[in-house]
């Protein structure tokens, strides 16, 4: 089939793999190139990296201009998909192919619309997520569902490992809707159900609330596992003013009830220490102090950084 494909970031680039593996005849539109974080080099996107090296026709729009969407239509595609592209695509674009555009997302839909479904699921502590390939359409993921594949969330989970396990059941679904549409069968679906929404991540989502419960906190960091990590400040004890990453947490008790909460509890000989949340008790593992390298929790206590009275905000 001749696949308009839209992707950007490295999830989206193993399924333009699958698209190029079983012999598509593709065409990539992706975001443009982006500055370093220092310096002045561009990265490119994945996308466009395997498409220059596999010998793939792309577009790096900033804009849909009249100019482009002229190039998109000449191309005269069987179908488009989309994979965490970034940009919203223009309703003449998305109609364009011969069985529109789809989108996979990574929720069940209408669960977690938006772009950061697997950490907002997880930060919930869903026990059940999955995929759903959907019509594009003007509203966000509002379209109708083609395929939805369900997935089982371990309690160990966090934010990688629950991707690792998505990727491949959703370029299964991607081959799944493909081969629908291969053999002329177009129908969907509408969304059933209460929508809700998993909007993009911001720094600040990490701060912890310690009126919290444990096991709360504990789904905060499977969520924001890979950005942008849990943390809070110490309030008091040597480290006081000071930002403290949590790297690896457990829940260490979930039934205590605490009067006052965020406080160095307890130090756990070869574990790290325990600080008290409203309801029960976390376990820290790894901790990152500001500017320095990740280190084991009991390291951090050898060090006398931190110790058990101490407090955080």
């Amino acid at each position: 089939m001749k696949i308009l494909f839209f992707g950007t970031a490295f999830i989206s680039k193993t399924y333009l793999e699958e698209l190029h593996k079983n012999r598509h005849e593709i065409f990539a539109v992706t975001m443009s190139d982006k500055p370093a974080l220092r310096g002045q080099k561009l990265i490119y996107p994945a996308v466009k990296v395997y498409a220059v090296k596999n010998n793939i026709s792309f577009i790096q729009p900033e804009k849909f201009t009249p100019a482009v969407i002229e190039t998109i239509m000449d191309f005269a595609a069987d179908a488009g998909v989309a994979v965490a592209y970034g940009k919203l695509i223009p309703k003449v674009v998305f109609n364009n192919p011969k069985y529109k555009t789809f989108n996979i997302h990574f929720s069940l839909l209408p669960k977690y619309r938006g772009a950061a479904p697997v950490q907002h699921a997880l930060c919930r502590g869903e026990t059940e997520t999955g995929i759903s390939s959907f019509y594009i359409e003007e509203g966000l993921d509002t379209g109708n569902i083609i395929v939805h594949e369900k997935l089982n969330i371990s309690i160990k989970d966090n934010a990688e490992t629950l991707l690792n396990k998505l990727i491949p059941l959703g370029i299964g679904v991607m081959n799944k809707t493909l081969n629908l549409f291969r053999y002329g069968k177009c129908d969907a679906m509408s969304q059933t159900g209460d929508p809700s929404f998993a909007p993009p991540l911001k720094k600040v989502d990490g701060l912890v609330d310690w009126s919290k419960s444990a096991y709360e906190i504990y789904n905060q960091f499977r969520g924001l596992y890979l950005w942008p990590g849990i943390y809070s400040t110490v309030s008091q004890g040597k480290l006081a003013g000071k930002r403290i990453k949590f790297r690896e947490i457990e829940v260490f008790d979930s039934d205590s009830v605490n009067k006052d909460s965020g406080i160095v509890y307890s130090t756990e000989k070869n574990k790290g220490f325990t600080v008290s949340c409203a309801c029960g008790r976390i376990l820290v593992v790894k901790v990152q102090a500001e500017n320095k390298p990740v280190v084991s929790a009991w390291d951090f206590i050898q060090g006398r950084q931190i110790s058990a009275g101490d407090h955080f905000f």
